[in-house]
């Protein structure tokens, strides 16, 4: 397991590792938050209080949704050391007593919040990199018919070297985001220097009075104060890969303190130079280092961009172990690592959406305002699923954790309610794709329930079927036969089909079910049980996380310890490939139906998914109507 690794490493490597990977998103807001603070208040004067205002609102912004709800609150919830949105929705099921409406809410909760996550993968790298390189005219305005080639250059650059892996790429992560936090404190005690008077900041009475005095405005202004906590959910989802520990104290001894003496920064350089608002960030650094800074910039939003689409390739596998998405095509690019894998086509999917949305929207600014809906609603996906497991796992009363989550609901709906008033200005197109994800993982689901029920209808009894063939009638051949199947109770088509059409019966023929369990991974000594049932017939299932990929070779090769050996040479698997064809009365609506057809078609084959040797199958086929 991961979190096991992590126990033989060092806690300054793994708080380095963690700057390098975790904190990538929110530690690149700067470089628009604060400019989006004044751009979305329609004319909100820069005057003192409404500075010290804005700044109140975006310290304890951060204070309350990441240092308390994600870093106290929400990480204590891990799943054998995992995170994530997926691993609190397997801790939120883990009670079995639960009533099928509700096990049908949480699962709709936690499915629409990783759905969320890929309209947040699309457009973090979009406003990462082209907010970075906007910084280019501040130079000059020369370059403003080069901002959006270059974005796009670097997008290309970026999403190229996904094959090639994010190890040796990712040892530089660290220390590139060090210098970076290191960068964005200097520029900020710069020009705090300028105005100390922004400190002031952390009391709240500044937020309260400037909500009160600007109640509509204010409102409006959470929609840009919330570009400042993005990426702070990251925390918890990358939490099985560095540890608790090591995020927290990153968080709190780097990260909080150079993000605050950043935006205290930029807010003294507003009272000073209100003009300064067209690029705050890049304005707070000497002439002379505008272009080393935009360099660095450039090179944190990859480093940002790398973390959200890391995190997409994640929640994807994960989501296609537990039966949520088609088998895609996953290769792995560590032999160390479980968690470094690229997804060919998600990969290329991404770009090409990123690349659309680039040229759609035009500028970081207008980026903003379909930026943060996504994130708000993953905030509250999170929130209620923390609240049952605090519930359920953790044996709190009801009353208490009512209590404790709901100043957090408080916060996610009012960021809600001010991102949702950008629906129209861009905040549709992550609702798109994020209602787009959730209906194909709704789709995929359901449409698998009812294939295995119409496979599992044209079949017998795996025990009468083992029974009636005892009599000798069918012809042994020498070898062994495995038989994928989802079920051990009744007999695999590939199996009635082989008799059928050879009408033969291998020496040996193993029934071959593989599980994926709501936890991140399995021990070897867990991963495997054996069952013979007659003299020709043997049951294997294997157990696998849900952060695992299955290898059928390597799990036959752990049969060696308990006496069944296998020769490749000697071997054949028989797998099932079902031609499916939608009906007008079937168990969904006909659109849903035509779309599980195609997921199905398109998807990856299981040879390729179970790496199994594609020499030794054999495929047969059957036509199912849905």
């Amino acid at each position: 397991m991961q979190t096991e690794n992590t126990q033989h490493t060092p806690m300054s490597a793994l708080t380095l590792g963690a700057l390098g990977v975790v904190f990538g998103d929110i530690g690149t807001s700067p470089l628009y938050a604060l400019k989006e603070c004044f751009h979305a208040s329609h004319g909100l004067a820069i005057t003192h209080d409404n500075v010290l205002g804005i700044l109140s609102l975006i310290f304890w912004s951060l204070t309350v949704v990441v240092s308390i709800k994600y870093v106290a609150f929400i990480m204590r919830a891990d799943n054998n050391g995992e995170g994530g949105i997926m691993a609190l929705l397997a801790l939120s099921l883990r009670n079995k007593n639960i009533s099928i409406w509700q096990r049908t809410f949480l699962v709709s909760v936690g499915l629409f919040g990783a759905a969320l996550f890929f309209g947040d993968g699309i457009i973090t790298p979009a406003i990462s990199v082209l907010s970075a390189v906007e910084g280019l005219k501040t130079i000059t305005p020369v370059f403003d018919a080069y901002i959006l080639p270059i974005t796009i250059i670097v997008l290309i650059t970026l999403f190229m070297i996904q094959r090639h892996g994010t190890g040796s790429v990712g040892k530089f992560f660290g220390p590139v985001m060090i210098l970076w936090f290191g960068t964005l404190a200097m520029l900020g005690v710069i020009n705090i220097n300028h105005y100390p008077q922004v400190l002031y900041l952390v009391n709240p009475f500044w937020a309260f009075e400037f909500i009160v005095e600007h109640q509509f405005v204010s409102f409006i202004t959470l929609g840009a104060v919330v570009l400042t906590v993005t990426g702070g959910e990251a925390l918890y989802a990358d939490m099985g890969h560095f540890g608790r520990a090591p995020i927290r104290r990153a968080w709190f001894f780097v990260v909080f303190p150079a993000l605050i003496l950043n935006y205290c920064g930029q807010g003294a350089l507003l009272l000073s130079d209100p003009h300064a608002i067209e690029n705050p960030f890049f304005q707070l650094a000497p002439k002379w280092m505008i272009i080393p800074l935009i360099a660095l910039a450039t090179l944190a939003t990859v480093i940002a961009s790398q973390a959200v689409i890391s995190g997409v390739f994640s929640i994807a596998r994960q989501a296609i172990q537990l039966g949520y998405l088609p088998r895609f095509e996953v290769l792995h690019t560590s032999a160390k690592e479980i968690g470094q894998i690229y997804i060919p086509f998600l990969n290329w999917l991404l770009l090409s959406s990123i690349i659309i949305l680039v040229l759609m929207f035009k500028s970081s600014s207008n980026l903003a305002s379909a930026y943060g809906i996504a994130v708000t609603m993953t905030m509250i996906c999170d929130t209620l699923l923390a609240a049952i497991v605090a519930i359920t796992i953790w044996g709190w009363s009801r009353w208490l954790a009512i209590v404790v989550a709901t100043p957090f609901l408080i916060a996610d709906f009012a960021f809600f309610g001010a991102t949702s008033l950008k629906v129209l200005q861009g905040g549709w197109f992550p609702l798109l794709i994020g209602l787009c994800a959730f209906t194909v993982m709704l789709t995929w689901k359901r449409g698998r329930e009812i294939l295995f029920e119409k496979l599992n209808s044209e079949t017998m009894p795996l025990n009468l079927f083992v029974n009636s063939i005892g009599a000798g009638s069918i012809h042994v051949i020498d070898g062994t036969a495995i038989f994928m199947t989802g079920t051990h109770k009744s007999v695999p088509h590939a199996l009635l089909h082989n008799i059928k059409h050879n009408k033969i019966l291998h020496e040996r023929n193993i029934l071959l079910t593989l599980h994926t369990k709501d936890i991140p991974t399995v021990e070897n000594q867990d991963r495997l049980k054996i069952e013979q049932i007659s003299p020709h017939f043997w049951l294997i299932t294997g157990q696998y996380g849900f952060k695992e990929q299955p290898d059928v070779p390597e799990l036959l090769t752990l049969c060696e310890s308990y006496g069944l050996t296998f020769d490749m040479m000697d071997t054949s698997f028989f797998l099932s490939r079902e031609r499916l064809i939608p009906r007008v009365e079937g168990g969904m609506a006909p659109w849903r139906e035509l779309l599980f057809v195609a997921m199905s078609r398109n998807s990856a084959s299981a040879t390729d998914f179970f790496q199994i040797p594609t020499n030794r199958v054999v495929e047969l086929g059957t036509q199912i109507e849905l």
